[in-house]
């Protein structure tokens, strides 16, 4: 009998501690002893591919689901399921009250918006695209950004003001800007450039979330792009910290400092790069501000080069932010030659297509700009 007690208890242990499938139930035997034999590790689940526009969907179905308090409201938002599908399925889950179309009048609805925020709800208001947040901007400034301060604290405006930012295709010179220095020019916003699915989806919730007014800075041209998502940013708990970067790839010649759709092309203008010998790091910035300046820093003492790389225009822009953070801070020193901008043309926007691609950074601008910072 106690040799049988012990056989059971050998068992029970052997079975706590035998390797788990993805289903959560023990390992075939076969398996099993194919990976102690050969120190094999079970593999999590693989990484699922996710476009832009459905990891926004999927953050403002799990915030609305989560905090009652958060509600969406825009140009046909609800009905329509959004200009860019973007809240598709949203009006028939959760109703009027919650996703709410408007009338054509940005001032208006964000009005509304940034008064329900100060009132304690939690909206997410959508412009069609951010170029018509200049109908709106006295509400988005004076209002949302400066309230806290000026009430000493005593009343918060948690509120997102989201949309498609930046140059699109074939829309010409009222709907092209970029407004990541417009906005990061203003104490009292926080304000956030996606890059790929998990950035949106990251970003979008930690901005819901957050207490603080902020502006969130798409890009309609990713809005169809897949990317990988993680197995952890597929939780309904995934946030990405609001003013961390991140660094898109290892490098040791030159930083390549990005944000928004020209992301995509640093990484592509790296992989030119490469096959010269020249090896860049790349870091999407997600955040415009506060900016995260120290892991800019970082890599400029790794490397030596610093190159920006941005599709608004150069002046006053956020690549010029980088350029005099980096001379003010310690690592300029380690600077082995002056730091170059890559940005868009200087003008309004062309319509035709030849000028429109001249005014949009390129990968080979960027590769030229590398080239120019190495001295190459």
């Amino acid at each position: 009998m106690a040799a049988a007690a012990a056989a059971l208890r050998h068992l029970a242990t052997g079975a706590r501690l035998a390797p788990r499938g993805r289903a959560g139930g023990p390992l075939p035997p076969h398996l099993q002893q194919l990976q102690q034999r050969r120190g094999f590790r079970v593999s999590a689940p693989a990484a699922i591919q996710v476009t832009v526009r459905d990891a926004l969907n999927q953050a403002l179905d799990e915030e609305l689901e989560r905090d009652e308090r958060v509600f969406l409201l825009g140009e046909e938002v609800a009905q329509y399921d959004g200009a860019y599908k973007i809240s598709r399925g949203l009006w028939k889950k959760y109703g009027d009250k919650r996703v709410i179309d408007t009338p054509i009048s940005e001032m208006g609805f964000a009005g509304i918006a940034v008064g329900a925020a100060m009132a304690g709800l939690r909206p997410v208001c959508e412009f069609m695209t951010f170029n018509f947040s200049m109908q709106a901007i006295d509400q988005v400034i004076n209002s949302a950004a400066k309230t806290c301060y000026m009430s000493a604290g005593s009343i918060g405006v948690p509120i997102v003001f989201r949309g498609p930012n930046g140059a699109s295709a074939g829309v010409a010179a009222q709907h092209s800007q970029c407004f990541a220095a417009w906005y990061g020019h203003c104490p009292g916003l926080k304000v956030v450039s996606p890059w790929s699915a998990e950035d949106a989806k990251g970003l979008l919730k930690a901005s819901i979330r957050d207490d603080n007014p902020v502006v969130m800075l798409e890009n309609e041209l990713l809005y169809g792009v897949p990317f990988e998502m993680s197995e952890q940013a597929q939780s309904k708990e995934f946030v990405i910290p609001i003013g961390k970067a991140k660094v898109e790839r290892q490098g040791t010649h030159v930083t390549l400092v990005s944000h928004s759709r020209p992301v995509g092309h640093c990484l592509e203008a790296a992989t030119v790069l490469a096959k010269e010998g020249v090896e860049c790091e790349v870091i999407n910035l997600r955040t415009i501000r506060p900016m995260d300046i120290e892991t800019v820093e970082a890599s400029v003492v790794k490397t030596n080069h610093l190159v920006t790389v941005e599709g608004g225009w150069p002046q006053f822009g956020v690549g010029a932010e980088i350029c005099a953070r980096i001379m003010e801070g310690p690592a300029f020193n380690y600077l082995d030659a002056p730091a170059v901008r890559v940005t868009g043309a200087d003008v309004p926007m062309p319509y035709a297509k030849i000028l429109e691609d001249n005014c949009i950074p390129q990968v080979k601008d960027i590769v030229f700009a590398v080239k120019k910072a190495l001295n190459i």
